[in-house]
Order: C-alpha cells, then sequence, then structure tokens
C-alpha cells in the first residue's frame, strides 16, 4: 500500500529482519555453516549478494542449506565476474568473434564455484558451437556470416585470426577434413589481405599524385593585376567581364581579414583572346539575372548562355560553368525548356497538405509524386491508385514498372530530369535545409520538368523555395493551410507510469527508445517501436499495430515526423535535448512543431496534445516553441552537389579520370563560400568513397561515381566492405548477396540478435542497391529480397514476441 503522495510506508519489520546485517540471522548461519563445511573461501563483496540468495533458499525455520544450493548460489554470484574475465582471456587471444553475450551464456553454464581460466575457456566451446550452427547450413556459410558481422562492429579479423576461426567452425560442423578447410580459409585470407593492401598503397599514390597535380596547376595562376596585360584590356573591361561571368576566376583564396585573394589562369585567359571583339560589341549579357527573370521573359526565346570553351586544363570557375554549380538552374535543360508554374503549399502536420496536389496529380494525363522515403513513395503510389490511377515506382532499391503508366511514385533522389510530366508535387520541402539530403532537393524543385509543380512543406520552407524559383525564373503560387484539429501544450510533465494508450513516446537514439520499452513492458504495458534503423516495412507493421490498438504506446525516435500515418491522442518527449551529430542542443522551434504536431490526427481526435516526460524539462519550453513564428533560416543558398553528368564533364575538362581528382577539384574551389545563389552540400562520404576506390583498378569514371552513391554506413564499416564488392566486380568475380544467418526464435532473442538482425538488413539494402545498377555482377536479386523479407519477418515478430512475452509475466 502506498501512502496518498505515493511513497511507500514505513517498515514495521524489527530491524534484526535483515539478513545482511543481523549476524545472528538464518541466511547468515547458513552461509557461515557452509563456508566451514565446504572449505569454500569467498571474498567480501560476494557476502552480500550470496545471504540474499541464501535467504530467499532457507525453508521456514531453517539455519542451513543444501551444499549444491549453496554452490549454485556462489556460481550466480561469481557469473558477472566470469564473464569479465572471459572478455580479457578471449580478446588477449584474438578471439573477438565472441560476444559478450556468448560469455554470459558460457559463465551461465558452470556449476564449479572455484572454475579455473581452462575451465572457463572450455565452457565457452559448447555455446559457439552452437552459435556457429545457428549461422549457417555449411561452415563456409557459418564463416562468412560471421565475417560479416564482426565487419559490422567495426573490427576486422587478420587472416591468422580467421584461421582460428575456421577452425573453431570445423569444430563446431565436426568437418572430417577439418586441416584442408582451415588451410584454404587461411589462403584466402592472406590473399585478401595483400588485395587490400595493394589497393590502399595504389589509392594513396594517386590521392598524392592528384593533389601534387592540382597543387602544381595553382602554382601557375595568376593574379588579377595580370590579366589586362594578357587580355590587352583594361582593368575596367577586365573587372566587367569578371562580372559578367565571361572571365573565370580560376581561385579564389580567402584572406585572414575576410577579404577574397582572386587569382586566374593564364593559359585560359590567353585563349579567350579572340572573343574580346564580340564582346566590346555587346554581346548576350550572361550577367544580367534581372533581365533574364523579368516577367513574360520566354526562356526558349532567351536561352542561358553557355559558357566558352577553352581547353582542357581550365579553371575551377570555368568547371564549375560547365558543371552548372554556379549556376544550377541552368544544369536542368528540360525543366528550363518548359514554362513552369509552382504552387507552394505549406501548412503543420495534419493539416492536409497532400490531399490537393494528390488529387490534381491524378487528373493530370501525366505526373510525378516524390516523396523523401521508400515507405512514403508506396504511399503515393497506393494514394494515385485510391483515385484510380496506377503508377509506376522508383526508389534506390526497387523498381516496377507498370505498362502504360503515365504517372511515377519514387524517391525525391530517383526524380527523372529529362522526361516532361504535366503534374510533379515534391513533399517535404524543409529538407532543403538538410546538410546530407538537401542538394537532392534543391535538385528536384529546380529540376522536376514539369509544368504545374506542387511543393509541400512546412512553413519553414518558404524563403528558401521562394529563393529556388526565384533562380529559375518561375513564377510561384502559395497556399497556406492551418491544422485541421487544435494543438495545445500540456500543463504539466508526465510520468511514465501515466502514459495512456494512444500516446506516443518520443527520444532520440535506438537505445534510450528500447530503454524505455523494457521499462514499459515490465509494467505489463504493449509497446510498439518506431527508430531509424528498422526497415520502412517493420515501421509501417509496427505503425499498424499502434493504430489497431494491438499496442497501446508507441515509443519513437524522430523518425516519426516524416512518412507514417499514426493515430496519436498525446506525444510526450522524454528529452528536449539530442545530439545532431555535432553537438547535444535543445529542441528546435520546428522539431518540436514537426514531431509534436502528430498529436491529434484529424477524425481520431479532437485535439492533440504536447507534453514532456517528468525530468526531461519544462512543460513551459513546449509552449514556446508551439506557439513561437518559424525560424528564419540561417541560410538561403540552396545546396547543391554534382551528379554523373558534371562529374564527367568536369573530368573532361581536368583531362582526368580520377574521381578523387574531380571531387577534390570541386571541393577545393569550384563554389567560392560567399557564391550568392549556392552552396556545396557535404559530400564527405562520397569523397570517403571515392578516395577509398583510388585503388581498385578496372572501374570507370561512372561505375566508381554509382559506388560513391551507393547508401552504406561507415559506422558499421560500410566503404570497407563496399570497396571490397568493389574489387571483385573490377576483377569480374561476382558479389553474392548477403544472408540473414540462422535467425534464433524471436521469443529468445534479446537486443544484441536484433541490433545483429538490423545491421544484416541495411548490408542487404547497400547490396539491392548496387544490384539494381550492375545486375551482371549483383546477381540473384531475388534471393536478396527473399533475404529482406525475412529478416523484416524475424524482426517485426521479435518485437511482437517480446511484447507478449513481457505481458505475459
Amino acid at each position: 500500500m502506498n501512502t496518498p503522495n505515493g511513497s511507500a510506508p514505513p517498515s514495521t519489520e524489527p530491524p534484526d529482519a535483515d539478513p545482511i546485517r543481523d549476524t545472528s540471522s538464518p541466511a547468515r548461519a547458513a552461509l557461515e555453516a557452509a563456508i566451514a563445511r565446504t572449505g569454500l573461501a569467498i571474498a567480501p563483496r560476494e557476502e552480500t549478494a550470496l545471504l540474499r540468495r541464501i535467504s530467499r533458499a532457507l525453508t521456514p525455520g531453517a539455519r542451513d542449506v543444501p551444499d549444491e544450493t549453496f554452490h549454485a548460489a556462489l556460481c550466480a554470484v561469481r557469473r558477472k565476474r566470469w564473464a569479465s574475465r572471459l572478455m580479457d582471456l578471449t580478446r588477449r587471444e584474438g578471439r573477438i568473434w565472441i560476444s559478450r553475450e556468448d560469455m554470459e551464456r558460457a559463465a551461465g553454464s558452470i556449476t564449479d564455484p572455484e572454475a579455473s581460466d581452462p575451465v572457463l575457456l572450455n565452457a565457452l566451446d559448447p555455446v559457439m558451437a552452437t552459435r556457429f550452427r545457428d549461422l549457417g547450413d555449411t561452415p563456409r556459410a557459418a564463416l562468412e556470416a560471421m565475417k560479416a558481422d564482426i565487419l559490422d562492429t567495426g573490427r576486422v579479423l587478420s587472416a591468422a585470426q580467421t584461421a582460428r576461426l575456421a577452425d573453431a567452425v570445423a569444430d563446431a560442423f565436426h568437418l572430417a577434413d577439418r586441416a584442408h578447410f582451415v588451410g584454404g580459409v587461411q589462403q584466402e585470407a592472406e590473399h585478401r589481405a595483400r588485395t587490400e593492401a595493394s589497393i590502399e598503397r595504389t589509392a594513396r599514390a594517386r590521392r598524392e599524385s592528384e593533389e601534387q597535380r592540382l597543387k602544381e596547376w595553382e602554382s601557375t595562376l595568376v593574379r588579377f593585376q595580370d590579366v589586362p596585360p594578357l587580355l590587352h584590356c583594361s582593368h575596367r573591361e577586365a573587372l566587367r567581364w569578371i562580372a559578367e561571368n565571361r572571365l573565370p576566376v580560376a581561385r579564389r583564396v580567402r584572406q585572414p581579414e575576410g577579404q577574397e585573394l582572386w587569382e586566374f589562369d593564364p593559359a585560359e585567359i590567353i585563349a579567350l583572346r579572340p572573343l574580346l571583339p564580340e564582346w566590346r560589341r555587346g554581346g548576350p549579357e550572361v550577367g544580367d539575372r534581372k533581365e533574364r527573370q523579368g516577367k513574360g521573359r520566354d526562356r526558349r526565346d532567351n536561352p542561358l548562355p553557355e559558357p566558352p570553351a577553352v581547353g582542357k586544363h581550365v579553371a575551377n570557375a570555368v568547371i564549375a560553368r560547365v558543371a552548372a554549380l554556379d549556376r544550377y538552374a541552368a544544369h536542368f535543360r528540360t525543366a528550363r525548356a518548359l514554362e513552369r508554374r509552382i504552387t507552394l503549399v505549406t501548412g503543420p502536420t495534419n493539416s492536409g497538405k497532400s490531399h490537393t496536389a494528390l488529387d490534381a496529380l491524378a487528373q493530370a494525363e501525366s505526373g510525378l509524386a516524390l516523396a523523401p522515403l521508400r515507405l512514403l513513395a508506396h504511399e503515393f503510389r497506393e494514394a494515385l491508385a485510391a483515385r484510380g490511377v496506377e503508377a509506376s515506382l522508383a526508389t534506390g532499391e526497387e523498381r516496377m514498372i507498370i505498362p502504360g503508366s503515365r504517372h511515377l511514385a519514387a524517391t525525391v533522389e530517383m526524380c527523372p530530369f529529362n522526361n516532361p510530366v504535366d503534374v510533379a508535387v515534391i513533399d517535404e520541402a524543409q529538407m532543403l535545409f538538410d546538410a546530407d539530403r538537401g542538394a537532392a532537393w534543391t535538385a528536384a524543385i529546380m529540376g522536376a520538368p514539369a509544368r504545374h509543380l506542387y511543393v509541400l512543406g512546412a512553413p519553414d520552407c518558404i524563403p528558401m523555395v521562394r529563393r529556388i524559383a526565384e533562380l529559375c525564373g518561375d513564377p510561384v503560387d502559395e497556399i497556406s493551410l492551418e491544422r485541421k484539429s487544435p494543438l495545445r501544450a500540456a500543463s504539466s510533465t508526465v510520468r511514465l507510469l501515466d502514459l495512456r494508450s494512444g500516446d506516443a513516446l518520443i527520444a532520440f537514439s535506438r537505445r534510450e527508445v528500447l530503454d524505455l520499452r523494457a521499462a514499459l513492458m515490465e509494467r505489463g504495458r504493449r509497446v510498439a517501436v518506431v527508430y531509424g534503423a528498422l526497415s520502412p516495412e517493420v515501421r509501417r507493421a509496427e505503425a499498424q499495430r499502434f493504430n489497431s490498438g494491438a499496442a497501446d504506446i508507441l515509443i519513437a525516435t524522430d523518425a516519426i515526423g516524416m512518412g507514417l500515418n499514426l493515430s496519436i491522442r498525446r506525444v510526450v518527449f522524454a528529452s528536449l535535448r539530442k545530439f545532431d551529430g555535432r553537438q547535444t542542443r535543445d529542441l528546435s522551434v520546428q522539431e518540436v512543431k514537426q514531431i509534436g504536431g502528430r498529436a491529434g490526427r484529424y477524425g481520431k481526435h479532437e485535439d492533440g496534445v504536447v507534453a514532456a516526460l517528468t525530468d526531461a524539462g519544462s512543460p513551459r519550453f513546449i509552449r514556446d516553441r508551439l506557439s513561437a513564428a518559424p525560424e528564419p533560416p540561417e541560410e538561403l543558398r540552396p545546396y547543391v552537389q554534382p551528379d554523373v553528368d558534371i562529374v564527367r564533364a568536369i573530368a573532361t575538362e581536368i583531362d582526368s579520370d580520377s574521381l578523387y581528382g574531380v571531387l577534390a577539384r570541386i571541393r577545393r574551389a569550384v563554389l567560392r563560400h560567399d557564391d550568392p545563389n549556392y552552396r556545396l552540400a557535404d559530400m564527405e562520404q562520397p569523397f570517403a568513397i571515392a578516395s577509398a576506390l583510388e585503388g581498385v583498378e578496372g572501374l570507370d569514371l561512372t561505375q566508381r561515381w554509382t559506388y560513391a552513391m551507393c547508401p552504406v554506413d561507415d559506422r558499421d564499416n560500410g566503404i570497407r566492405r563496399l570497396v571490397g564488392w568493389a574489387a571483385d566486380h573490377a576483377a569480374g568475380i561476382r558479389v553474392p548477396p548477403p544472408g540473414t544467418g540462422r535467425l534464433p526464435p524471436p521469443d529468445r532473442a534479446g537486443r544484441e540478435e536484433l541490433e545483429r538482425a538490423e545491421k544484416r538488413h541495411k548490408r542487404l539494402v547497400a547490396w539491392r542497391w548496387l544490384a539494381l545498377r550492375f545486375p551482371d555482377f549483383y546477381p540473384d536479386r531475388d534471393d536478396a529480397e527473399d533475404s529482406t523479407r525475412k529478416l523484416n519477418d524475424w524482426i517485426e515478430s521479435v518485437l511482437r514476441q517480446q511484447s507478449r512475452a513481457r505481458t505475459r509475466r
């Protein structure tokens, strides 16, 4: 029974009821008797835990326990220390494939309280044998699955470690020709190690060569004062031609005081001399944006001018113009040839932004729907089907072509730029501000070849979309929508115990989501979860469990803010701060509105409530952010990045087939830091992949660029795995799809197995992405899709099974 304030009443037991402090307690008497009888020594730190276990084992009135009970209690107390000792022993031996969970299982099987190191190590053998056999049907399959899982953890096996692992696998399968298997595996591992070392040496040499080449070119550059003599013109003329983008600035060097030093390629400048008479007569005004964007301008009669061709070894600014990075809108020729009209539809979550746009799309003869996620592309396709329109589908991992269909649902990165349509819809335009993916939205909005383009997003995106429309010369109509149901901040915080059916609890890491899930299930609550590492299929299944009432509470990361239809009554933040990849900071106004706006689904709940968990922060924080005006963006220059055409154009201009060299040139000076129109997107991962691929012989520039765009996670050693696949591809070796391994029964799976399955799924996503682009070298797509479905079904079942098991307990 609890007191009115929720605390426990004072204990009515006498003080001497505590067996730990009472020297005359039955438990202490039993412990001392067992120690005297068995001669086993116990450490002082073990005494408290032993007394508790013996106290629970004693029958009423007894003051002694059997030796086997004492042994079992002492073993239970020592299991944690034994697991730590096994960690030390196995890591010294280099057996990094043995997990903490394996060690705990081995420690749990030991019945000798004085187990020595050899006894501890022997206890691992049956545990590992079972695990190996669960990984595959054959020793080879089990070995490859284990190596892949190890690589996912960020570690790499040496050839000697691989041979030792192979020996353990062969032993688990009772392989007759064990020496032959282990020897073959070791030879393969040594060959792979030599290949990887050669790739790295070659890559390093080529990177150094490209850097030296760039430095040599930069050493030939001249300052502005040298340009007029080279061109035989006046300083005033040179300045005017630079402003008109006729004279390319090869390199812009920011000075400590903030000024910018301009440098020019003399060979390039001299090559432009024949054009000077035309420039002086008054050629087309390439720098007058206002005239190009005037009312009634016909882009077909007044096209954007082409940059002058001046040879192969040209400057970064010319490269930028050839690549259209400093005039990015001109890169999308089909869109520029159309008379486009943009309708910008903005509003908070639950305002019905997509309804009108999808109606217009369904009524058009041809159309395009672009979504931020694969899951949403499927939903767009289904929404069109519900309106009587069959649409094809294109995402990074899949294609579904409907013969005769003139509509396409796709992810933003898959936007087709060369096929004109009547209507296009682009969703979640606030993603323009995202450093990683924002360039895809810039390209889609600038390049979607639609006569009528609907851009949907939160109110924050309005100034950026207006800016992009200005750069394109497209007229914009704006529609602003309000929420269909009210949204309010809760007046107080919410305790974990007070969460009710229909609540969504928001955390900002996978670990925190699973911790909260475990805490709620211990209290008998039925829980669904949504976080980024889950596949779209599993996220949709979890959302359905919540919407149908099969789960009471949804726990999610901010992945909830995009792409799921959820019937949430109340959003509760478990934290009001998040780590954004660089720092831990307060949630922004837009984040609180976007995530909190999921509360109060129209037609299901009268209003939406946004609250914070007790100890997460103040209700006033949420109230202030919900009522705040949209935060003005710090930057209105849209992100841009090259595509394969741009990469090829730059490679031709610098006369190089090195992707690293091309990207190094782009990063170095193609877009200056203060370019008035654009900023370069974060290209760290493509650059890292290009750098690693430099040593792989046999791939052309386009193939390297394709690999650089592959969705991998380097936290799971994804780049290293990708380079290995690319090396096999270059050598003409087919790359088999990653397997799932044998999955344990869902009701016996813990967090480690769940995380392992999620990483295997990510491997399959990358493989399937490559299989669409290189089908000859990534065969057996059907097997990969079957494995993907198997993993999704298993993960979904794990989440359901654990919920039921916890509820039963």
